[in-house]
């Protein structure tokens, strides 16, 4: 299989959705990449505004204005565990189409359609802002801007399942596509788990950075705890800490797309 990862030294761009997706599906990639001596950047695409909170102190944040300010303080706290020095939220300069001003792309939200909660759609209260709202050409015009002034080898993105069906998540795969067609900057997909095993895809096993990203999500207190090597999430749902990724390299065709 060929590697598709560029060799050591290279600008890799990250797309996720929301605070703490970077650190949950692709934390130890992170760490691995800063560890062998890239230039990392990660964009986020909403601040996560209508993420729930876990019982507790943080509770009375779910809702309020000052949630946003908390989680992208964790995410800053994140980021620092894991090295990544670069970062920067979806319709931000640099990620904004010069000359326009600044944009917000909020959070749209989620259900579950399954008793399990282990696949998500789209929520009942995505606004006009949200980021399922705006055009794709609108986002992926953002982020190429961020691609180009950065100077980008590669981005990588979700497959079209966006790891459980999450519609930012999903909306994140359609965006990262357009923006690397607008740019010519290669995309890499990371493999939904329930999609696996896929053909061409690499499997990058790093239980070395487990401590790292261990420590970058305790940062995330609103939206989950941290139980030995588990995540318990806000509904209570629990996984181990993720600690191997798998790639779908630019060469490859996207994962079940429809067009």
């Amino acid at each position: 299989m060929t590697d598709p990862l560029p060799g050591p030294g290279a600008r890799i761009a990250f797309l996720h959705a929301h605070p703490d997706d970077e650190t949950l599906a692709t934390g130890v990639l992170l760490a691995h990449l800063v560890g062998r001596g890239d230039e990392v950047a990660v964009v986020t695409a909403t601040r996560g505004e209508q993420g729930e909170v876990v019982p507790g102190p943080l509770s009375a944040l779910a809702g309020t204005p000052e949630l946003v300010a908390h989680r992208e303080g964790e995410l800053a706290g994140a980021l620092a565990e894991l090295g990544v020095r670069d970062h920067v939220f979806l319709g931000t300069p640099p990620a904004r189409v010069p000359g326009l001003p600044p944009r917000r792309y909020a959070d749209s939200g989620m259900r579950w359609l399954d008793a399990a909660e282990t696949l998500a759609g789209p929520g009942e209260s995505a606004g006009p802002d949200s980021l399922t709202s705006a055009p794709v050409t609108d986002a992926a015009a953002d982020l190429a801007a961020f691609l180009e002034a950065w100077d980008a080898d590669l981005l990588v993105g979700y497959d079209v399942h966006g790891g459980y069906g999450h519609p930012d998540h999903v909306a994140c795969h359609h965006i990262a596509r357009a923006a690397s067609a607008l740019t010519g900057v290669p995309l890499a997909y990371v493999v939904s788990e329930p999609l696996l095993p896929v053909d061409g895809a690499v499997e990058l096993a790093l239980p070395q950075y487990r401590e790292p990203v261990r420590r970058a999500l305790v940062h995330y207190a609103s939206q989950l705890t941290v139980d030995g090597a588990e995540v318990v999430h806000v509904g209570g749902q629990r996984q181990p800490i993720v600690t191997t990724v798998h790639l779908l390299g630019p060469q490859a065709s996207p994962i079940r797309e429809g067009s």
